[in-house]
């Protein structure tokens, strides 16, 4: 089979426009992700059997559901009752919320890995609750977490293609209406592949010197 050039010039305008959507979608996929997994952290660890309880059933019912049905219910099933999206909205919401579930243990290892004497030493000096989390504990558990939160982000940027299945417009979405229109499936596709590896691994550069510049 020739490799046709001219192909990939011509599917570049919409690369473009699918790479934009595609880093669109991690950038606010992972804010959604790390927010909401810190908060079902916290929520899980509060003395409250009542706020427990439901946030451990909804987060346990979620990671072990498909990251398709859950896209699919909240785009096919949600408007029925009412509530009604962008394509583009629910696809970051579907991604950061699958993907919360996982940050949470993330934070929760963190968390747990923080030596018990510095729990003793806020205690000892006194510290408001909410003090000992943002200025002792929060910043030496992140710190820790950083490489395994780095692993999610690579992931869920591979499981962004999933989203042309409810006609969000990302890299694979585009290459498949460019390959419709003009019967070329080759260079697109490889173009879309040969993108997606370039950027994990320059995401994984910036992650190894964050974790870096973090451990001095």
């Amino acid at each position: 089979m020739k490799w046709d050039w001219n192909a990939v010039g011509d599917f570049m305008p919409a690369f473009w426009h699918g790479l934009l959507v595609t880093l669109q979608v991690l950038a606010l996929g992972s804010l959604v992700s790390f927010t909401l997994g810190l908060v079902w952290t916290l929520l899980v660890r509060t003395p409250l059997r009542w706020v427990r309880w439901p946030v451990g059933v909804v987060t346990e019912f979620v990671r072990n559901t498909p990251l398709l049905v859950q896209l699919f219910f909240l785009f096919y099933v949600l408007p029925e009752w009412g509530l009604t999206f962008s394509a583009l909205a629910t696809g970051v919401f579907a991604v950061g919320l699958h993907y919360s579930t996982y940050t949470m243990q993330v934070y929760r290892a963190g968390i747990e890995a923080v030596p018990a004497g510095q729990w003793e030493a806020a205690t000892a000096l006194n510290l408001p609750r909410r003090r000992t989390w943002t200025a002792v504990i929060l910043p030496q558990a992140i710190r820790r977490v950083v490489p395994a939160l780095g692993n999610y982000v690579i992931a869920m940027l591979k499981d962004t293609p999933i989203l042309m299945l409810i006609t969000v417009p990302e890299m694979l979405q585009r290459a498949r209406l460019f390959s419709q229109q003009h019967f070329q499936f080759t260079e697109p596709i490889t173009v879309i592949g040969v993108a997606f590896v370039l950027i994990s691994y320059l995401a994984s550069l910036l992650l190894r010197a964050l974790e870096r510049r973090l451990v001095r």
